[in-house]
């Protein structure tokens, strides 16, 4: 929608929205400490284990977003200054951070419930509830960009306000869920009173693999921090091309979150050898699904610049990223599944952590800098370079599949 405004406003909001990204990786952190954990107990069937994992989770998350939600409001200009020294982009994502920073914190709430929801086989209504946030926000945002049914015609300040709206309305129904008791009689004491044990347990598996999914987002956004100072042109193309790529691996990242959960429940249930099965079956599925979103990448490569108004520039760039996209989608998808999914299902998630320290940040990221910086290399170079990561990744990872050293129950007895 707001490629229908103006190539600016696109390029600001996408690099005000870094910081949502990296919560992004705060969130995925964390809801896989809780995937690990509540899953094995959902097979164990121990309920107040799965709601003193939710209240760890709760105290983390909530502390966390409103460091980050107190900066966007505070330094907002700061915040952009970050990410591009074009101060017209840096106006505008000014305003923009300002109101979205709000919904940072509320936001911290429902992505742990829904997390919760999932892990105990609840994902329909998981899905009903972020399903129904985001046609809300889809809605709203066209009513304020556009000025729809009498309402003021905001632009960029449109889609803050939307998202804001849309995650107050989400937070209501994860609260109403959970005072109706459908997963367990919520506990003030057992939500958020003292257990050394499950903590350590939840800080000894959901640490490295936060510490991993946000040093991932932080990488990601650094290459944003590299291509924004290219030129504004690059910035505009990135963003566009990196939300094709994220709907079209949308279903990868679902097919790992909900295989961690059954696997994570069959190996609490102590079915070691159809946990080594299912897992088998989801690496085949994936890869060929990854195949098939390669395609569709490559199907609407041709189209998609047409439905932004981008300069010739901005276009040219915007048909580069999408062809090397197509490639990229295929390792994307079998490195979460065996990262995110797979070896977390069964607590291993410092492999995932030291991985993608060595690739990212020892080879990716510097070489993304040398590259734009030192080099002067052309932009689709640079931008090539970025997009070698998850190869980088693919021998090890397979490899540490294949040692079945992920394949373990990490739950204790309180009965």
């Amino acid at each position: 929608m707001l490629g229908f405004v103006g190539q600016d406003e696109l390029s600001a909001v996408s690099l005000a929205n870094q910081y949502q990204f990296i919560l992004t990786g705060l969130f995925f952190g964390i809801s896989s400490g809780i995937t690990m954990l509540c899953s094995q107990y959902w097979g164990k069937k121990d309920m107040n284990a799965i709601q003193t994992v939710m209240g760890i989770a709760l105290k983390i998350s909530m502390s966390v977003t409103a460091v980050i939600a107190v900066l966007a409001l505070l330094i907002p200009k700061q915040l952009m200054l970050v990410y591009t020294n074009d101060m017209t982009l840096v106006n505008i994502g000014v305003t923009y951070l300002q109101i979205i920073g709000i919904s940072y914190f509320i936001q911290s709430f429902s992505t742990v419930y829904e997390s919760t929801l999932r892990s105990v086989e609840r994902a329909r209504t998981s899905t009903m509830i972020s399903g129904f946030a985001l046609l809300l926000n889809v809605f709203l945002n066209a009513v304020f960009i556009f000025g729809l049914f009498g309402a003021p015609k905001l632009g960029v300040l449109g889609v803050a306000v939307a998202t804001l709206i849309a995650r107050i309305v989400e937070c209501a129904l994860c609260m109403g869920d959970l005072i109706s008791g459908k997963i367990f009689r919520p506990s003030f004491r057992t939500l958020f009173g003292r257990n050394p044990l499950l903590f350590k347990d939840f800080l000894s598996y959901s640490l490295p693999a936060l510490a991993n999914d946000i040093l991932w987002t932080l990488a990601f956004s650094s290459y944003s921090i590299i291509l924004g100072h290219l030129s504004s042109d690059v910035v505009a193309a990135n963003a566009i091309a990196t939300n094709v790529r994220d709907l079209c691996t949308v279903l990868c990242f679902g097919l790992s979150g909900g295989g961690s959960v059954l696997l994570g429940k069959t190996i609490g249930e102590k079915r070691m050898k159809d946990a080594e099965i299912m897992a088998g079956r989801l690496c085949r599925i994936t890869f060929l699904i990854g195949l098939a979103t390669a395609g569709v990448v490559l199907a609407v490569t041709p189209l998609i610049p047409y439905l932004f108004e981008l300069t010739d520039a901005a276009a040219r760039y915007l048909r580069l990223m999408l062809l090397i996209s197509s490639y990229y989608v295929i390792g994307q998808a079998m490195n979460t599944l065996l990262i995110a999914g797979i070896f977390r299902a069964g607590g291993n998630s410092r492999f995932g952590l030291i991985c993608d320290i060595v690739t990212m940040w020892c080879i990716s990221v510097p070489l993304g800098f040398l590259s734009a910086f030192v080099f002067n290399a052309p932009p689709m170079a640079v931008y090539f370079i970025l997009c070698l990561d998850e190869f980088w990744k693919i021998p090890v990872v397979i490899r540490h599949y294949k040692s079945k050293k992920w394949l373990r129950d990490i739950t204790r007895d309180f009965s």
